[in-house]
């Protein structure tokens, strides 16, 4: 309770204006506080969602994985740059690519010689012609590798040429290796074997008794060089005829083992032992073949040395009155060494290697710009010739162990044999040295599994990538070849139980 002491007053009627100045104010005093509340409590909430939003475009932008646009200030996410392949990884893809592409060239040219001669010239065209397409994207995947391994391309970026060179490699083997796979299949139909196992038996039984024929004479043959010239000149085929009744051993049995399936109406496994078994004849005949060709090789070399060596002394003459100048006087004088060498063996009582002989004249009259025509000419297609077919016989029967190196030089090679005789020996004798070296390095992991395995593994018969020696290869390229690989489920063949 409070005490009023103010005096009392009589109330008085107030006029319209007097209600209007009241009410005003009464609304002034009672409102002001509400209108208040209700814009700070938006300006708030507006200042928490921007405070929100502001931390959520921060957190968004730190982890962005996509390009887009990010706040002033904050600086973009950074995607890590995916792994660079070393240099070396590439060249060992390469060399990979090179390899498998020439063995599917090799395996489709011999399976191709057996479809032939059982359906004729006329039905093996389309894929003789495949053949030649996949031979020159491979011809130019070698002709790349070789000028990689000379040190071209060079430039301001020799890396990223080299790059560009293993990518062109690569992409020239996969080209080679698809048409060899669009031809399979109609390559599959030609043969039919699933169908017809006994027309193409009776073929490959025919080559195996021809070759079983002639293993004994071209033993005798071997005799008869080994007697006549020295050791140097039968080195290249040395092991040959057994290495080639290794394969026929082989042969037989896995023609034994498809007449038996075939009688037992398992087809699958039939193929299987006939493709096994025409890889290893196929192999057999280039080993004896290649002995036969060594002895034509020595008796042609022996005929042609004495014409060739009066042929290279006119040269040499020649060469002595056109100038005279130092580096001329050296070659002449490296010429005149080694015409005089050939000449000593000629007239000595010791048996000479012809070959080697006639290797010597042709190197020391190309030295000085001579011997394209004429019985030099000749002289030189001999030479050329007898060493790229000793190089490609070792590398088609040892291909299981030999590295793109050798198969490189060895289509340099053939490639000169065709332009410049006379320069195609050295690439070929250094293929053949290369590839020796693969085949010792590589040794014979199989030496403790079935019985002339190793040899048909070493050959590039089986594909060697199972216990056992795997599944023979077929036409085809890197996606057809293997196509003869049995289910896991089919009952295991006498080869694998013995394996």
């Amino acid at each position: 309770m409070t005490i009023n002491a103010e005096v009392p007053v009589a109330a008085t009627r107030a006029g319209p204006a007097a209600e209007q100045d009241t009410t005003a104010g009464q609304a002034v005093d009672g409102t002001s506080a509400a209108d208040l509340v209700l814009p700070l409590v938006a300006v708030g909430g507006a200042g928490v969602l921007a405070g929100y939003g502001y931390v959520r475009r921060t957190r968004r932008a730190r982890t962005r994985t996509t390009p887009g646009v990010v706040s002033p200030g904050i600086p973009p996410a950074v995607s890590p740059r995916p792994p660079v392949t070393p240099l070396p990884v590439l060249e060992r893809q390469a060399g990979a690519a090179l390899v498998q592409a020439d063995d599917c060239i090799r395996t489709s040219r011999a399976e191709l010689s057996f479809a032939e001669a059982r359906f004729g010239p006329a039905a093996a065209e389309p894929f003789h012609r495949a053949l030649r397409e996949a031979e020159r994207e491979l011809a130019a995947a070698f002709a790349i590798h070789l000028r990689y391994g000379r040190g071209v391309p060079e430039g301001r970026d020799e890396e990223a040429a080299r790059r560009q060179a293993l990518a062109g490699i690569v992409g020239r083997c996969a080209e080679a290796g698809r048409r060899l796979d669009a031809a399979a299949p109609e390559f599959d139909q030609l043969r039919a074997l699933v169908r017809e196992t006994g027309g193409a038996l009776e073929v490959a039984e025919g080559r195996f008794r021809e070759l079983t024929g002639r293993t004994g004479a071209v033993e005798a043959t071997l005799a008869d060089l080994h007697a006549r010239y020295p050791a140097s000149a039968t080195a290249t085929v040395t092991g040959y005829v057994e290495q080639a009744k290794d394969r026929l051993v082989f042969a037989t049995t896995h023609l034994n083992q498809a007449r038996q399936a075939a009688d037992l109406g398992r087809s699958e496994q039939a193929v299987r032992d006939l493709r096994a078994a025409e890889g290893a004849v196929g192999q057999a005949d280039t080993l004896l073949t290649g002995v036969d060709q060594l002895a034509d090789s020595l008796a042609g070399a022996a005929d042609l040395v004495p014409a060739a060596l009066t042929g290279a002394e006119a040269v040499r003459a020649r060469a002595a009155t056109a100038t005279a100048d130092s580096v001329s006087r050296s070659l002449l004088g490296d010429t005149d060494a080694a015409l005089a060498a050939v000449r000593e063996e000629l007239t000595s009582d010791r048996p000479y290697d012809p070959l080697a002989a006639l290797r010597s004249i042709v190197r020391a009259v190309s030295a000085l710009g001579g011997g394209q025509d004429g019985v030099l000419g000749a002289a030189a297609w001999l030479v050329g010739r007898g060493d790229v077919r000793a190089a490609d016989g070792f590398v088609a029967t040892h291909r299981g162990a030999v590295g793109a190196g050798a198969r490189t030089l060895l289509a340099e090679a053939e490639r000169l044999l065709g332009t410049d005789p006379a320069t195609a020996a050295e690439p070929a004798s250094a293929a053949r040295e290369l590839a020796e070296q693969d085949v010792r390095v590589h040794g014979n992991p199989y030496s403790g599994g079935a019985e002339h395995t190793s040899g048909a593994v070493l050959g590039g018969v089986l594909l060697g990538e199972d216990p056992d020696g795997g599944p023979p290869l077929a036409f085809g390229g890197p996606d057809t070849r293997k196509r003869e690989r049995p289910d896991p489920g089919e009952p295991a063949s006498h080869s694998a139980r013995t394996d």
